[in-house]
């Protein structure tokens, strides 16, 4: 680490950017990541997502710490996660967005669990918090599934090099 501090912010720039040019060759689906949180359906997009544990059931995903809709989540501690097809682009985008009513125009319904799902998912599971741990400039959320559904057969939406992309 004292190397790194070592680094002058043009060496930082450019290092973040090696990162993200290298990592972003790595294909990821897109997710949504859902709850309802003083009544309000509250949800955010994330490509940082996977299975974790067969048994225990368990996923896991990364979360930037600046996100002003995760902590609204965890302390809710449940939350359903959507694996979004590939005719959701406009679904991510607008979850991606900072602030304001990210539902706003959004078709979705409820698991049984009572987690917002958007209308057409691949998938979701319904998950219980189990742990966070320590990322970086992200947090790593364990997630204990509680319930798995599988919604239609479609194609994904998938994150490659920065962009959405779907299997040609």
């Amino acid at each position: 680490m004292a190397m790194r501090s070592a680094l002058t912010d043009s060496d930082r720039d450019r290092d973040v950017r090696r990162y993200k040019d290298v990592f972003g060759r790595f294909c990821t689906g897109v997710t949504a990541v859902t709850s309802v949180a003083a009544g309000q359906p509250v949800g955010f997009a994330c490509q940082s997502f996977s299975a974790l544990s067969l048994d225990p059931q368990l996923a896991m995903l990364s979360v930037q710490r600046s996100s002003t809709t995760w902590p609204r989540i965890r302390e809710v501690g449940r939350f359903a996660v959507s694996f979004l097809a590939a005719d959701h682009e406009e679904v991510a985008l607008a979850l991606a967005r900072r602030g304001g009513d990210k539902f706003a125009g959004l078709s979705w319904s409820e698991s049984s669990a009572g987690h917002p799902i958007p209308d057409g998912v691949l998938a979701y599971v319904d998950c219980r918090l189990a742990n966070e741990l320590d990322g970086g400039d992200h947090l790593i959320v364990v997630a204990a599934v509680e319930e798995m559904t599988v919604v239609r057969e479609a194609e994904p939406l998938l994150f490659f090099r920065g962009e959405f992309k779907k299997v040609s």
